[in-house]
């Protein structure tokens, strides 16, 4: 089987995903085409060696239909022979790009491939596609289960692991200061291409006693009393923000990559998915980063980095306490809460992240999750090359 290597990976700043957001005034086909022509123009890679372009993309309806990652490939002046698709695994949309890229290179079936992803959240807002209310699940599930948005069931795992509201915002509070502290020092330097030279959405005067003051986001008299457990603990504040941005990761064999006399920055160790409860919907990254660590022969406390999503602040905590992984090792540059979590591109986007902390401060192994809509999760182990 063929070592699957990222030669490098790229992506935009973070910019706010509503109108007046410094990227909401871009197609997000010409987000996605700019990250895909400077990974081309970084790595100096004949583009007609590309064998596909996978793309992640959540909301599929409105600018972000028909294709995406094809639209972008034609709008990146890539050949025209170059293919791409786009997958959905809601968030983890991007981390799953990653991985049917890195496995076609393992397979033999792909010697280069491109993994990307991309969402405007201020141009196709969420719920795009349910096009009049539409319901997306059918009778069979409701049969089975009865459903909750994911504000619930953040506040569900807040409840569950007894989180306060303090530890929430002081977690949120830590992730501001630590992307603040990185982006001052140049951390994110060599990941950010395009036209916004440093994330819109990260702010470095947030404090929790600030954060103290912002009223619970997801309160519903219904879901109180269906679940009095809740204490509404969630807030804008303590939860990743509406994002707009890109991503794109080169991958192909290292002995392509040796052919070709790139140097490749990290190498695809481990692949894992999972499922879970998707009422509590976001606790399924405990069970891929178990099953990862046991397909990869490592321990937690083998891994230098863990980038677990930010989705809301409970997700990197309950899954740190649940894994006993060191908190001191969780997001070690702040998370999506202060870097944007713009779903289809945000697996390549940690991964970025990843790889240049693992170079920066020469750590060897990281570990990626995210929690997904439904109740799954992606995790995924690299090698710093």
């Amino acid at each position: 089987m063929n070592d699957a290597v990222i030669v490098d990976i790229v992506r935009t700043a973070s910019g706010r995903g509503k109108p007046g957001g410094a990227l909401s005034g871009r197609h997000p086909v010409e987000l996605l085409a700019g990250v895909l022509r400077a990974l081309v123009e970084r790595t100096g890679i004949d583009p007609v060696l590309i064998d596909d372009v996978v793309t992640g993309c959540v909301g599929q309806a409105g600018e972000q239909a028909a294709n995406i990652g094809r639209n972008a490939v034609l709008s990146a002046g890539l050949p025209l022979g170059v293919p791409a698709t786009t997958v959905d695994r809601a968030c983890g949309s991007g981390q799953q790009a990653m991985h049917f890229a890195a496995q076609g290179v393992m397979a033999g079936a792909y010697d280069v491939a491109v993994a990307c992803g991309v969402e405007s959240m201020s141009r196709v807002p969420m719920g795009t596609a349910m096009v009049g209310g539409a319901d997306p699940f059918g009778p069979g599930v409701a049969a089975r289960m009865s459903l909750v948005p994911q504000g619930i069931a953040a506040e569900l795992v807040t409840a569950r692991w007894g989180f306060s509201r303090s530890e929430l915002d002081a977690y949120a509070a830590r992730s501001h200061r630590l992307a603040a502290a990185t982006a001052a020092a140049g951390g994110f330097d060599r990941e950010i291409v395009g036209p916004l030279a440093g994330d819109e959405t990260i702010r470095p005067a947030t404090t929790p006693e600030g954060l103290a003051g912002l009223r619970p986001a997801f309160f519903d008299a219904a879901y109180a009393d269906r679940f009095p457990e809740i204490g509404w603990h969630i807030t804008a504040g303590n939860s990743s923000p509406l994002t707009d941005g890109a991503a794109a990761a080169l991958i192909m064999s290292a002995a392509r990559a040796a052919e070709l006399g790139l140097r490749p920055r990290a190498r695809f160790h481990a692949f894992a998915l999972a499922g879970d409860d998707p009422v509590m919907m976001l606790t399924a990254p405990i069970p891929a980063t178990r099953k990862v660590l046991a397909k990869a022969g490592l321990r937690i406390g083998d891994i230098d980095a863990y980038e677990v999503n930010e989705a809301f602040a409970p997700v990197p905590l309950a899954w740190a306490a649940a894994v006993g992984a060191d908190p001191q090792r969780l997001n070690p540059r702040g998370g999506a809460i202060a870097l944007g979590h713009p779903l289809g591109g945000s697996g390549v986007r940690l991964m970025a992240t990843l790889v240049n902390h693992l170079e920066q401060t020469g750590g060897r192994f990281g570990l990626q999750t995210m929690c997904e809509a439904g109740g799954q999760a992606n995790a995924t182990i690299v090698e710093r090359l």
